[in-house]
């Protein structure tokens, strides 16, 4: 945790992909993706975007810095994780990622300490527990494996486990130790940075810095839950098909997840996947903070290296800095050339274009108009 932050909070989520049940149908349509990813519907009296569809994840606890995890974790730096490659000319490592925590009294690194945060609550909100035995440091060379049979509690003792986590985050370390299990940190990948853009905070001003990590399972977990407090409905469904639901407003998700969800539909297979995030896992990532420019028929929100996104953006939103035209949305995509935004017409009419090299060795999402069915990249 970082108590020096005045303007949002620290949180981790996890972009959870696991192999679907059964073969794929004989005549699958082209971009059929053989694995599902899940999705969390959040409670109509949540503060912060309420009713919409997310991925597992919640705000950092100062548990999940405490000391004692490392009685579980590999004795090695970075507890066996590996060290983030130095960023390319121009760059800077996300400061989410940069802060030293050892100056803010924890023992833990940030790297460390975000993949439990992510992994306790896709437990507490999901009844997921994505653990190995022991402490094996080092992912697979393949989507992570279940947990073995015996491992597993009966399905009462996980639900009072998972009362007890969600009432008190120290209970996690707990449960890890009586299971003999260390959190799986090595099965998540870094994959994003989004940073709560100013003016689009929730109830009392909620911001967050949100790591974002990708973890990818041989099948699904055996049992899946929502925890009827904060989620009221979980999903699992493919990229596409999630978009799709978004399209028909069966499901509602913020942009950030529409980005992502788009990204994904470049992977039509877990392996693939797996092998791309493995690839570039040490590359790290920047921090994106939408900035919100308001036209007069809709909102684009830009992102780093658009030509349009501004130079020295206002994080903080001290500057009272508001973006504006009279301009159609239409007219201002015709006039410009470099493009990395999401055009937002209504809740649920999104669409992302990107025109621009991804950095950090990433994929750029494929573009995708939420009020039509074209899959096309215009890269």
């Amino acid at each position: 945790m970082n108590p020096r932050l005045r303007h949002w909070k620290e949180a981790a989520t996890l972009l959870l992909a696991a192999g679907a049940p059964g073969p794929p149908p004989p005549r699958s349509p082209p971009g059929t993706c053989d694995y599902e990813l899940l999705l969390l519907r959040r409670s109509s009296r949540s503060g912060f975007m309420p009713g919409a569809h997310v991925f597992p994840g919640g705000l950092v606890a100062a548990a999940d810095f405490a000391a004692e995890w490392l009685g579980l974790l590999p004795d090695s730096p970075q507890c066996g994780l590996g060290t983030v490659r130095p960023p390319p000319l121009g760059g800077s490592r996300a400061p989410l990622f940069a802060t030293d925590r050892a100056r803010l009294g924890s023992p833990l690194p940030g790297e460390v300490a975000f993949r439990i945060c992510a992994i306790r609550e896709t437990f507490e909100e999901a009844g997921i527990l994505l653990l190995v035995p022991g402490a094996r440091a080092g992912a697979g060379s393949g989507p992570a494996p279940p947990l073995p049979a015996e491992r597993l509690l009966p399905a009462a003792e996980v639900r009072e486990w998972r009362r007890r986590v969600q009432e008190d985050p120290a209970c996690f370390l707990q449960l890890c130790r009586h299971l003999g299990c260390a959190p799986d940190i090595w099965a998540l990948q870094e994959w994003s940075n989004w940073l709560t853009p100013v003016g689009r905070a929730g109830g009392g001003g909620r911001r967050y810095d949100t790591a974002f990590y990708l973890c990818c399972l041989e099948k699904r977990p055996p049992r899946t839950s929502q925890d009827d407090r904060e989620v009221t409905a979980f999903l699992w469904s493919s990229p596409p098909e999630a978009i799709e639901r978004f399209k028909s407003q069966e499901i509602w998700v913020a942009p950030p997840q529409f980005y992502e969800l788009c990204r994904l539909c470049n992977f039509s297979s877990l392996h693939e996947l797996h092998k791309f995030s493995s690839d570039r896992a040490l590359e790290g990532c920047e921090r994106w903070m939408p900035v919100m420019l308001t036209a007069s028929d809709g909102y684009i929100q830009l992102l780093p290296g658009d030509e349009l996104y501004p130079e020295d953006p206002d994080y903080t939103g001290e500057k009272k800095i508001i973006m504006s035209t009279d301009k159609k949305v239409e007219d201002l995509m015709k006039e410009g050339s470099v493009f990395h935004r999401i055009v937002i017409k209504n809740i649920n009419d999104l669409a992302v274009y990107v025109n621009i090299q991804a950095k950090y060795k990433h994929m750029n999402p494929v573009m995708i108009n939420s009020d039509c069915s074209d899959y096309n990249s215009r890269l």
